[in-house]
C-alpha cells in the first residue's frame, strides 16, 4: 500500500469517527429534549417538590400533635400518658395510644392537604390532578 492510500484511507477512518460523534452527540440532545418534555408533561418536578414539602409538613404536624392536642388529650386520660395506653385481653397487650396518635396526625395532614389543594384549585376548576 502507498503512502497516500494509507493516507486516503486514515482520512475515511476520521472521517467516519466524526460522522459517529456527531451521530452520539444528536442521540444524547434527542435523549435529553425526550427526558425534559416527560418532566413537563407529568409534571414531575413539582411532585418531587411537593414531596420534600410534605415530608418536611409531617415531621411539623407530628410536633403539632405530640405538643399542643396530645397534652389536652392526656388530661382526658387516666393515666395521662396516653402513648403507652395498653388494652389487655387475656395474655395479650394492645398498645392502642400510638395508633392514635398516627391517627391523627394522619387525619391533621389529609385536612391540611385538602385545605391547599382546594385553595390553589380555587381559581381554575377545570384542572384536575
Amino acid at each position: 500500500m502507498t503512502e497516500m492510500a494509507a493516507a486516503d484511507d486514515l482520512g475515511k477512518a476520521g472521517k467516519n469517527v466524526e460522522e459517529g460523534v456527531k451521530g452520539l452527540t444528536k442521540g444524547a440532545r434527542g435523549f435529553q429534549d425526550e427526558f425534559l418534555e416527560f418532566l413537563k408533561k407529568y409534571q414531575v418536578i413539582g411532585l418531587a417538590v411537593a414531596f420534600v414539602i410534605g415530608a418536611a409538613a409531617t415531621k411539623l404536624v407530628t410536633s403539632v400533635v405530640n405538643d399542643v392536642v396530645m397534652p389536652i388529650i392526656a388530661v382526658l386520660m387516666p393515666k395521662g400518658d396516653w402513648r403507652t395506653s395498653e388494652f389487655m385481653v387475656g395474655p395479650i397487650k394492645f398498645l392502642f395510644g400510638d395508633l392514635v396518635g398516627a391517627i391523627i396526625d394522619f387525619v391533621i395532614i389529609a385536612l391540611v392537604v385538602f385545605i391547599v389543594v382546594k385553595y390553589i384549585m380555587k381559581g381554575d376548576t377545570t384542572k384536575k390532578i
